[in-house]
């Protein structure tokens, strides 16, 4: 359909899961895709020529947007390599559950840094040329734990409301120069993490859920694509639940 032809896309933590997804639409809508990627190296190759596939340029980049100078470097090379970022995508994020009273420091920290501290970094060093271009689109990928919260998922839940309350503020300070900044709230998304739980867990869950299903990563990466697109270019400072009802 074409609905992001001429656009310069970056989303981060995505050579798996919902990130590939997102990836691989917005290729498919027309957009430039850069993306990054951490360990999953052979999968991130991968990924580089699925992209070009649909006759748009793509190139993966090693790199972790919860180390501060690492995402300005990646900032400095994608608009390097494409000339602009009209379009960045805040996927990246772990897990790292347990009780509160058996949760070490670490396992708050890595979970803080790597799916809150992100954002910041990554969107601190995009601003400038977005502000420059007088337009852009950043989509943080928060979660329903961090509209409702979930028992031991203390660290996650934190640092999912959080980016709830980054991209408030982050709307409000740019509106004014035409960047719009907006999060997106997956519930239970199957992927191949969910794919290797026991099956009678996950029908568990899909019983909860109102819609009597699991989502599909490719009905986020479609809320990617309208938030990123020019159909919603008065929306700023949303959270858009991808849930099935799960949370209203």
């Amino acid at each position: 359909m074409g609905l992001l032809t001429g656009k310069t896309a970056l989303v981060t933590g995505a050579s798996k899961g919902i990130g590939r997804s997102i990836a691989m639409r917005f290729a498919e809508e027309g957009a430039d895709v850069a993306f990054t990627f951490l360990s999953s190296v052979e999968k991130g190759q991968e990924l580089e020529g699925e992209l070009k596939k649909f006759g748009i340029k793509a190139k993966g980049f090693r790199s972790d947007a919860s180390d501060f100078k690492a995402a300005e470097e990646l900032i400095n090379q994608v608009i390097g390599d494409f000339g602009k970022i009209d379009i960045l995508v805040n996927n990246a994020g772990i897990t790292r559950d347990n009780l509160l009273m058996r949760m070490s420091e670490e396992q708050w920290d890595e979970v803080i840094n790597i799916n809150l501290k992100s954002c910041f970094n990554t969107v601190k060093a995009v601003t400038r040329s977005m502000m420059k271009a007088k337009s852009g689109s950043i989509i943080n990928i928060t979660s329903v734990v961090g509209v409702k919260g979930n028992a031991g998922q203390a660290n996650y839940a934190a640092s999912k409301a959080g980016i709830i309350g980054f991209t408030k503020s982050v709307a409000l300070e740019l509106g004014s120069r035409n960047i719009r900044c907006n999060a997106i709230a997956p519930g239970f998304i199957e992927t191949e993490m969910t794919a290797v739980l026991d099956e009678k867990t996950v029908q568990g869950w899909r019983d909860g859920i109102p819609m009597k299903r699991g989502g599909k990563p490719e009905e986020v990466a479609d809320a990617c694509v309208f938030l990123g697109s020019d159909m919603s270019t008065y929306i700023s400072g949303q959270v858009l639940q991808v849930n099935g009802a799960m949370a209203t």
